[in-house]
């Protein structure tokens, strides 16, 4: 006969399962999801499965969760390219956009990644070969910043957030063709 606490033991399995559905953060998901791998290896345990319990922990639990944070880690990253010297006049201007910026991105449980450039024409060049996501660069010396950016849904994202008046948020179209040297 089984006792009363497997019974509470089998009904966190759906309670997890629920959580993670419904969990917006994907780090938080990865930790729901460990949870329900250990309680379902418990319950294997527990019912007599002692080389499932051992598998399910080990692959499971243990395996899937280490190449799942290895995925999330390197997906969720926006790479903005930016010109290695900033204008003294506009250091301050700038300082508030990228913190603007990594504001609107936290949200989203992306995190920034700043790439610098020696001059314009390298931070175009690495938009184009796609070594970035998005660049910002000061067009023509004006006190305005331009942010260009390549990828539709980062595009939407920066154009309703980022509502500061020195900044033109564009996007650009960049060809999947590769150029042969």
């Amino acid at each position: 006969m089984i006792d009363i606490y497997v019974y509470i033991i089998i009904a966190l399995l759906p309670l997890a399962a629920l959580m993670l559905v419904f969990q917006v953060n994907p780090y938080h998901a990865l930790v729901i999801r460990a949870i329900l791998g250990a309680v379902s290896a418990l319950v294997y345990a527990v019912l007599g499965a002692a080389d499932v319990a051992l598998t399910e922990a080990l692959v499971g639990t243990m395996l899937a969760i280490s190449l799942y944070v290895i995925a999330v880690r390197s997906s969720l990253v926006m790479r903005l390219g930016i010109i290695k010297e900033v204008e003294v006049e506009t250091e301050n201007y700038f300082t508030e956009l990228i913190a603007d910026i990594r504001k609107i991105i936290d949200k989203y449980h992306l995190r920034l990644e700043l790439v610098e450039y020696p001059n314009i024409q390298a931070l175009e060049w690495g938009l184009l070969t796609k070594e970035v996501h998005a660049i910002c660069s000061q067009p023509d010396g004006k006190p305005t910043y331009q942010t260009t950016i390549r990828v539709y849904r980062l595009f939407e994202i920066m154009q309703t957030e980022l509502a500061a008046s020195e900044t033109t948020v564009t996007y650009i179209t960049v060809s999947n063709q590769e150029e042969k040297h």
